[in-house]
């Protein structure tokens, strides 16, 4: 215990006499005979107060770019680095895109058509022909559609028959109008009427009229005038409008069932004919 207390009293920790208060220089300052004065790098200041502003904005207060407006560098290195813009170089080396072929021209029109429906060789060789596409590459590039299938006259045929008949109700006459005027050979177009026949057409016929006759308004005398009209407009034949008016007017009420029993269909029908003809 003695020695221990020995050491602690001449050898210890707190043998080292401490460091007089004079000789630490006020606020952080180096004294004059200090060898190391002027060695910032050497030495660890004191913090002050006022000095908390030099971490970002140097000593003396002001901003590290050297511009009092706080833009400094900032401003020049865009300019130094290009970040602004491009430079002359940049864009006097780039290449220059080739100039597409008229070829590639009429392909790209082709495929903005098709993308809205379906198009004929006919509908797409008159836009190409408006676009002031010459024939020789008309025909090369539709007569390769042809090859591989993009246009097709006959499927476009079959696809418009159907959807139109049961969508709209129109009848083979109005449909072969409707071919004709999108371009189809009237081959291609008789094969793709050949899949509504005389039943199909009187069974859409008497739906139409059904569905028309709900909300009819008149005598039976003018229903049946209007629906026969109707029918007729979607292109169906005389003597298949009439009766399919007659039978829907017979099954309407007593009044209109009366009527429809005075209408002589085949009658009409010639008639109707002979006024064409």
């Amino acid at each position: 215990m003695a020695g221990r207390r020995g050491a602690r009293s001449g050898r210890g920790w707190d043998a080292i006499p401490p460091r007089p208060a004079s000789d630490d220089p006020p606020d952080g300052e180096l004294r004059p005979d200090d060898p190391e004065r002027g060695n910032v790098a050497g030495r660890r200041r004191r913090s002050s107060p006022a000095g908390a502003s030099s971490g970002a904005f140097g000593a003396s207060g002001s901003r590290p770019f050297g511009n009092g407006n706080g833009n400094g560098n900032r401003s020049g290195n865009r300019a130094g680095s290009g970040g602004g813009g491009r430079s002359a170089k940049d864009t006097t080396d780039r290449p220059s895109e080739a100039p597409r072929s008229e070829s590639e021209i009429a392909r790209d029109i082709c495929l903005r058509q098709l993308a809205v429906r379906p198009r004929t060789r006919a509908e797409l060789a008159k836009v190409l022909a408006r676009k002031e596409i010459s024939e020789e590459v008309i025909a090369e590039v539709l007569d390769r559609y042809d090859e591989v299938g993009i246009i097709d006259d006959a499927a476009f045929a079959r696809m418009w028959v159907s959807t139109r008949h049961q969508g709209r109700g129109l009848a083979r006459r109005a449909l072969a109008n409707e071919l004709r005027q999108h371009g189809v050979e009237s081959e291609v177009a008789t094969e793709a009427l050949e899949t509504l026949d005389d039943e199909a057409e009187a069974t859409t016929a008497r739906a139409l009229v059904d569905r028309k006759l709900r909300s009819a308004r008149g005598t039976p005398d003018q229903v049946f005038r209007r629906l026969v009209g109707m029918l007729a407009r979607k292109g169906y034949p005389a003597g298949v409008a009439i009766q399919a008016v007659k039978e829907a007017l017979a099954s309407r009420d007593e009044e209109a069932a009366a009527f429809a029993d005075q209408i002589d269909a085949d009658a009409l029908a010639d008639e109707a004919t002979d006024s064409l003809s």
